[in-house]
């Protein structure tokens, strides 16, 4: 079977900057006993495991954080 590569697109409606994280300043999501960490960055929320610093990151807006934060408050989400 022949590989092929294809570019990987953008998803339809992603309106998020290709940030710069290099230099943010993360802190703790769960006041230092978690595996997460988040850095406020140009406006956006970054979310990236802090047991591995170098993996992607997730971006939100906003708008995209407070929904987030409001359904994992709702059970929505396991953050363990």
């Amino acid at each position: 079977m022949a590989e092929r590569t294809t570019a990987q697109q953008p998803f339809a409606g992603w309106d998020k900057p290709d940030l710069d994280l290099s230099d943010a300043q993360w802190r703790s999501g769960s006041r230092g006993a978690g595996d997460v960490q988040i850095a406020f960055v140009e406006g956006f929320v970054a979310m990236r495991q802090a047991g591995r610093p170098g993996s992607p990151s997730l971006v939100f807006t906003p708008a995209e954080w407070r929904a987030f934060v409001v359904n994992a408050r709702d059970g929505e989400f396991d953050l363990t």
